[in-house]
């Protein structure tokens, strides 16, 4: 397949090259010429769970530099850079080119309306990684993609399904958006708690404030995704939330607080990406997290109010108006 790959960050970054050492005819848009310079030069550095080595992969800093049409374009920047991204990619697709969102978050229905719903997959990336420089990119954890389209049709999936296999294990769901929700729960738990507290999973997950807030958000994304007749899998096949959320008793709280106690203990060094983008002095997306969960809630009709304060607060960090600060998980409005 011709591929285009739009972000060279991390995830963008690694499944680029390790699809083009595969064979792959990729094309990777860097953004910034210094990344697109080593990408194209001496190659991106790669570590970590794919391994140490240097792969080359044709690379350029602008959408419009690229050499197309593309069989399929996999966009991998923040969610408040997809929309401009596919508009810009769009010319340079082939009618039935599958744009797949790599987003943390559901950003499928945004992109749907750029590129229709037929050709707009969504993506759970189950392996994690980060980036320690310009094109110094370590896959920090193993795990799938899950590809899917939002509306179950698996036509003509398969040859993407190869593309991605070249990176890691590749599954095509039949129900996509339950896929994501699964995920998205995850992320609206440990992305905005540590943006507005500032601690790792592993600190966040010691306080009985911090994980009081976290099974609430798990709960409003439970009922709302319940509204909306989506069943969601177990994360990584082995948090089932609707286990985790059964029960009233004091022994089943207790349950609850010790399971994802071990999550943090297991994942302690974990720091949330929107407190990584604050310190950089960059939006987070928490529109597509705990605002994505609010929005879906006032659409369905069922209230969100620990989701919607997180939405506040964050905003309130982002313009400067909050310190992130320990003092914020006490705030009246994340009260349970």
């Amino acid at each position: 397949m011709k591929i285009a790959v739009i972000g060279a960050g991390a995830i963008g970054g690694i499944t680029a090259a390790l699809m083009a050492k595969a064979g792959q005819d990729v094309q990777l848009v860097c953004k910034h010429e210094e990344i697109a310079a080593i990408a194209g030069g001496e190659g991106l550095k790669l570590s970590g769970h794919c391994g140490e080595q240097r792969v080359k992969v044709k690379a350029c800093a602008q959408i419009e530099q690229l050499e197309g049409p593309f069989d399929a374009c996999l966009i991998a920047t923040k969610a408040y850079d997809m929309p401009d991204a596919a508009r810009r990619v769009l010319p340079m697709l082939g009618a039935d080119s599958p744009v797949v969102s790599m987003q943390n978050g559901i950003c499928t229905d945004r992109l749907a309306e750029i590129v229709g719903e037929g050709r707009t997959v969504g993506c759970v990336i189950g392996w994690g990684a980060t980036m320690h420089g310009p094109g110094d990119l370590e896959m920090t954890s193993g795990g799938d993609f899950i590809i899917g389209r939002p509306n179950g049709d698996k036509t003509g999936l398969d040859a993407l399904k190869t593309a991605l296999g070249s990176v890691t294990e590749t599954v095509i769901a039949g129900d996509i958006l339950a896929e994501l929700w699964s995920k998205l729960i995850v992320n609206s738990c440990i992305t905005s708690l540590g943006a507005v507290c500032g601690l790792t999973l592993g600190e966040m997950m010691k306080r009985r404030d911090a994980r009081n807030i976290f099974l609430a958000i798990i709960g409003e994304a439970v009922a709302v995704a319940g509204k909306k007749g989506i069943r969601i899998p177990p994360y990584g096949g082995k948090l089932d939330y609707y286990k985790l959320m059964s029960g009233s008793r004091a022994l089943d709280d207790l349950r609850r607080h010790l399971t994802i106690r071990v999550v943090g203990m297991k994942y302690s060094k974990l720091k949330s990406s929107s407190l990584q983008s604050l310190e950089r002095g960059r939006p987070t997306e928490i529109d597509g997290f705990n605002g994505y969960i609010a929005r879906q809630g006032a659409d369905a009709g069922v209230p969100c109010p620990v989701c919607e304060r997180l939405v506040t607060m964050i905003r309130e960090i982002e313009q400067k108006k909050r310190p992130i600060s320990t003092d914020n998980l006490a705030d009246p409005g994340l009260a349970v």
